[in-house]
């Protein structure tokens, strides 16, 4: 090793210089020398140990030498086995004796090599426990739970001493690995953490017990907590029982929204059905008397507690009034309000065309009519609310709307038992419905709704993928433009929302949303449910024909399925002589000006992290906003530069009154990063050429480049200091695991193929310091991310130094994929000969795939 040291240097080996420049320079000649002294020795295994023995008076809480070997000596004997002694005899034994003495006495970093190469997991546990429990007595409670997860110690440790410093410090994650495999401690942890979600905790006083641990109270809230401990309940199959706090916080949260949307949004009398929420549980029937006692309407909750059968001496005197009225009537319906029904879309069809379908029979007698070829059918979906208890809700009600007639199909009873003929029989009908292109099939958000159906029912799972003859009427709503209506429900007003919204603006009521929180899963269903749950199938094929026959109202296209370009319709495509119409002309007057990738100027919020990515690749100027910032903010930064919001959900609606018509659009969030990205290309009519893809920073938004030569780079990587880069060989190593593209790169093309952006030259007046390698900005050059084999490639004569952030790009095969995936989008200059590759991409990568970042390469 200290002959690889760095050239010139001299002194002895064993001299804290030396060790401190091998620490830093890892060479590949130093790791060459290592593996032909492994090679040399007798016993490898042995020689380890007797050099770390050796150098247990090193001092240090950096990585170090000894564990740099031990790491390099693991990597050799994969390749190279040396077979370890027979399981359980006195020769391994002794070998793990004397790593476990020098894991609890050595230098740090040695846990992870010598775990792996002495099965540290079967050696005596006894001073491997006593080592663990000193760690904890150090504070040093992250170490101590990684390293016994590594020796699978957690059967013989307290979950909840162990878990406690790392949950108050909201590592959540890691305690999950913990307990991974081991289905007690799981039940364990669970009721450690509902017991910190009891009415009246506060975690204060467990963070008083552990004065060492910097504690993050921010993330232990009821709230916040709960959530985690759903997602683990549902993660590990933990019976709900066991976390009894959790639900009743859960429960109550569904009384407060169940309370506001009838209080507040409805404005009618009291919560419909609460009985399942609060139950016998005392402190809810308080919680719920308060919330109603709090709008100060005694009919209300006489109502509730004559429903809940209340005692009455727990209740005020007004309330206890209005309970001897009702009483009195021998009657607790609520009264419907004079002209209620008139102020809502009322269902066109009679009582008699509802049919409720509960039994195989039934639905045979009608399969003719629900798959009728060429037939425009309205579909929605019914489920009991969840009120965010993790996971997607079961299906309650599946609603198939026709001319004249709605079907309500009762899933639950249609669908199970699994694996009987009839479930398979419905489940077979269901698909030929959804997959036959003859026939629309209209929704409002129904990618969600497919999933939700896919995960009640597995024999559907595929539900969404086989999805044929579609029309998403919430993408025409975010396409839609009303003159002179302004959009209700915002700003935390009461009024119409989605559907009810689009059904508003389009046939002028709103729906009815009365009974949508109703409990779906009780039958039988009440009258005002089975027409509520047929009206909202219905009022589907009324809104799209209005919009077939007026589309220039709401500034859509006259064929609706052409003008939705987010739109996933696959119906047949229309005769050649029939695609020239009239109304083309009128599109083409009123289509967007065009305007260039690199001058194209938006603000997406901080949802869209993978579309700003996807939008800085090919060359627009995207800001994002930060976790946790309002998204004023981003109506403020647009007036300011004149940039275009892009955003998702509740938000849009606000934004465009503030922002005006054109200057926000609302990105479908279940698209993929990439379609987002055409859509939005689509949508502004931005024009992107070859020569915008990449010349733009996809991390920091700068579009100002160094070139650096190749041999400037190996010379400022060597100077750092820094280790051959990941993986060691070739830029696919470089790739971070969650950017890994599928599928396999078009072959060379010319005209498609090379990257050469507008910069200059790296100069020495460019760069403030070369170790380390700080451009004059003030930006860090980011080389770790370079790999050795990138510098000794053939033919890379140069690389890209982002003047913003240092990262550091250089050109690959990844310029190809790009170029190919938004082929669709991408305007190839007059006299460019179009590659061959271009024409099919029967190699290029998945639309789906996500790709990786960069110009075939990592940064």
């Amino acid at each position: 090793a200290h002959g690889a040291g760095p050239a010139g240097h001299a002194g002895d080996a064993d001299s804290p210089e030396v060790h401190q420049e091998t620490r830093c320079l890892v060479s590949p000649q130093l790791r060459e020398e290592a593996q032909k002294g492994f090679a040399a020795l007798a016993d490898p295994l042995a020689g380890l140990l007797d050099m770390l023995d050796g150098s247990r008076g090193w001092q240090g809480t950096g990585p170090s030498l000894e564990a740099w070997v031990a790491r390099e000596l693991k990597r050799w004997l994969q390749a190279q086995p040396c077979p370890l002694p027979p399981p359980g005899s006195p020769g391994l034994r002794q070998l793990q004796a004397r790593a476990v003495r020098i894991l609890v006495e050595g230098p740090p970093g040695l846990a992870e090599p010598l775990v792996g190469i002495f099965q540290l997991q079967d050696a005596e546990r006894g001073p491997l426990l006593a080592h663990i429990h000193r760690l904890r007595q150090e504070g040093r409670f992250r170490d101590a739970v990684v390293l016994s997860t590594k020796l699978r110690l957690q059967p013989d440790l307290d979950v909840e001493e162990m878990g406690t410093p790392l949950l108050l410090q909201d590592r959540v994650g890691l305690m999950e690995r913990y307990v991974d495999g081991f289905p007690d401690l799981q039940r364990r942890l669970l009721a450690l953490m509902d017991s910190w979600c009891r009415p009246g905790f506060d975690i204060r006083v467990v963070a008083r017990r552990y004065p060492q641990v910097t504690s993050r109270l921010d993330g232990l809230g009821t709230r916040v907590l709960g959530r985690q401990v759903l997602r683990l309940r549902e993660r590990f199959g933990v019976d709900p029982a066991l976390c009894p706090h959790v639900v009743t916080q859960q429960r109550l949260a569904s009384l407060r929204y169940l309370c506001y949307k009838r209080l507040v949004e409805v404005r009618r009398a009291a919560p419909s059905h609460p009985q399942g929420l609060v139950g016998q549980n005392q402190w809810l029937q308080e919680q719920l008397l308060q919330l109603l006692a709090s709008h100060a309407d005694a009919a209300a909750v006489a109502r509730c507690a004559l429903d809940l059968s209340l005692p009455e001496e727990r209740l005020p005197a007004a309330v206890v009034t209005e309970l001897g009225r009702l009483r009195l009537q021998g009657s607790t319906a609520e009264a419907p309000s004079e002209g209620r029904m008139d102020d809502y879309y009322r269902l066109p069809i009679s009582r008699a065309g509802i049919h409720f379908l509960a039994s195989w029979e039934d639905l045979a007698r009608h399969e003719a009519e629900l798959l009728q070829p060429g037939q425009v059918v309205g579909v929605d979906l019914e489920w009991r609310p969840s009120f965010g208890t993790g996971g997607r809700p079961r299906v309650s009600l599946m609603q198939v709307a026709v001319e004249g007639r709605a079907f309500l199909l009762d899933l639950p009873q249609l669908l199970g038992p699994a694996g009987g003929q009839e479930p398979q029989a419905v489940s077979q009908l269901l698909c030929r419905l959804l997959a036959d292109p003859s026939i629309t099939k209209l929704g409002y958000g129904m990618a969600g709704d497919l999933r939700s159906l896919g995960a009640s029912c597995p024999a559907l799972a595929e539900a969404q993928k086989q999805l044929r003859g579609s029309l998403d009427l919430l993408q025409v709503h975010k396409q839609m433009r009303v003159a002179d209506t302004p959009a209700p429900g915002v700003d935390g007003t009461a009024g119409p929302r989605g559907l009810s919204l689009l059904v508003q603006q389009v046939l002028g009521k709103p729906l009815d949303k009365l009974q949508q929180l109703s409990d779906w899963d009780r039958r039988p269903l009440r009258e005002e449910q089975l027409v509520y749950a047929a009206a909202d199938a219905y009022c589907l094929l009324e809104v799209y024909r209005v919009l077939c026959r007026e589309p220039a109202r709401f500034h859509l296209s006259r064929d609706l399925g052409r003008s939705l370009r987010l739109g996933r319709s696959e119906r047949p495509p229309l005769p050649r002589q029939a695609q020239v119409r009239p109304q083309q002309v009128l599109e083409a007057e009123n289509a967007t000006p065009e305007v260039q990738a690199r001058a194209f100027r938006v603000v997406c919020d901080s949802m869209l992290q993978g579309l700003a990515r996807r939008l800085r690749c090919l060359g627009a100027d995207v800001l994002v906003l930060g976790a946790g910032e309002d998204h004023r903010r981003a109506a403020e930064v647009a007036r300011q530069e004149g940039r275009i919001v892009l955003t998702s959900g509740s938000p849009y609606h606000k934004l465009q009154a503030q922002l005006g018509a054109g200057r926000c659009l609302a990105v479908d969030c279940s698209l993929k990063a990439r379609q987002q990205a055409k859509a939005v290309i689509r949508h502004f009519n931005v024009r992107v050429t070859q020569d915008d893809i990449f010349s733009r920073c996809q991390a920091c938004n700068c579009d100002q480049y160094l070139k650096v030569s190749r041999d400037t780079m190996k010379e400022l990587v060597t100077l750092s200091g820094l280790p051959e880069g990941p993986g060691g060989t070739g830029e696919e190593a470089a790739q971070s695991e969650d950017e890994l593209e599928t599928g396999s790169a078009p072959e060379e093309a010319p005209g498609l193929c090379t990257y050469d952006p507008p910069c200059r030259w790296l100069e020495e007046a460019d760069l403030q310091t070369r170790v380390p390698a700080t451009l004059g900005s003030g930006a860090r050059l980011q080389l770790s991310g370079v790999p050795a084999g990138v510098l000794r490639r053939p033919g890379l004569r140069h690389f890209y130094c982002c003047t913003g952030c240092g990262k550091v790009f250089w050109e690959g095969s990844h310029l190809r994929r790009v170029a190919a995936s938004f082929r669709d989008v991408l305007q190839v200059a007059p006299g460019t000969p179009e590659p061959s590759h271009a024409r099919g991409l029967a190699g290029g990568p998945p639309e789906d795939s996500q790709p990786a970042e960069g110009r075939g390469r990592r940064q």
